[in-house]
């Protein structure tokens, strides 16, 4: 496994980030520890969630099920780089009570003591904004975690789903308080959806926060899903078969497969491959629903992409240029 800093930190983490969002709705518990021990066991040693995994009623699963992992022992905590995310609301009974969700000093307060219980560890590394807070000023937002570094239950701030000019808020925000600011942004960036490229993407480089792109398949959609149609295997689901219904888009999967065919490899391996060339980029999330999923991500980590086949890439999926003049002039 190869690894990097993240964003402008001194801290290394793995070049592809498992996630672990399928942990309880989808995989069970025994499979989900399998996965980590899995993935530990193969040096990927960034391990991503957020305190509504797990979803509905079940709000909270998913870090119950690593912080089960963790209370096996071992040094399954002290080789983890552990992240997870605060907004969404956590109280069960009636997501409109107040003070449950968002970025409150309140609620970051309630919601990382409540992570902490369910992840069976002291601390987190890399504690994330899952989105933007139109109603919290940043100010508030630093003091809080300032509170909480000093506390020794986070190291580092992140965030999810934020534009890039939100990126340069919070920073400069956080300079002007003398604090380290945001070090990392989880965006949806892929072949099929790079618009991060015009201004989130760049913002993050500028301030120093690593790249942790979400989606990296696109919902599968870039994981040889017509391919998978015509052998009568899983049919397209939420994200990609929304997309496969404008025939522009399953235009380009169409061609997108028949260039990997044509050179011989698999489609799910070079999307993430791809993005492991991407200026920026710290690593994609993968979440593995099973140890097949996960073995393939890891055969991508050490993919070595030709000029031919990038090329190939950049002309059937275009980016949209730089920002302005991808809108101007």
């Amino acid at each position: 496994m190869k690894y990097t800093q993240l964003g402008r930190t001194g801290l290394k983490v793995s070049r592809l980030v498992l996630g672990t969002m399928n942990f309880g709705p989808q995989t069970d518990e025994p499979t989900s520890h399998g996965i980590l021990d899995a993935a530990l066991d193969a040096g990927l040693n960034f391990v991503d969630t957020a305190n509504v995994y797990g979803w509905g009623e079940n709000k909270g699963r998913t870090e119950e099920i690593i912080g089960t992992w963790f209370a096996q022992g071992g040094d399954r905590r002290e080789k983890t780089v552990l992240a997870t995310k605060v907004y969404g609301s956590m109280y069960r009974e009636a997501d409109t009570w107040p003070n449950y969700d968002r970025l409150s000093a309140l609620n970051i307060r309630r919601a990382v003591d409540a992570s902490l219980k369910r992840l069976q560890t002291d601390y987190i590394d890399v504690y994330q904004f899952h989105h933007v807070d139109r109603l919290t000023p940043f100010e508030e937002i630093w003091q809080a975690v300032e509170v909480l570094i000093q506390q020794g239950k986070i190291l580092y701030a992140g965030s999810s789903n934020f534009p890039g000019w939100k990126i340069a808020q919070a920073n400069e925000i956080a300079a002007r308080h003398g604090r380290l600011g945001l070090v990392s942004e989880q965006c949806i960036y892929n072949l099929a959806e790079r618009r991060a490229e015009m201004e989130v993407i760049p913002a993050a480089q500028e301030y120093g926060l690593g790249v942790i792109p979400w989606s990296p398949l696109h919902g599968g959609l870039l994981g040889g899903v017509i391919k998978k149609e015509v052998e009568g295997g899983r049919r397209a689901s939420g994200r990609s078969a929304d997309a496969l219904a404008n025939s522009t888009v399953r235009a380009q999967v169409q061609a997108y497969e028949d260039l990997l065919d044509k050179h011989g490899l698999e489609p799910g391996e070079v999307g993430l491959a791809w993005l492991l060339t991407r200026p920026g980029v710290t690593g994609p999330i993968v979440g593995p629903r099973t140890q097949e999923q996960l073995d393939s991500a890891l055969r991508a980590a050490e993919l070595e992409l030709s000029q031919e086949v990038l090329a190939g890439l950049d002309e059937i999926f275009p980016g949209p240029g730089a920002s302005p003049e991808a809108f101007a002039w």
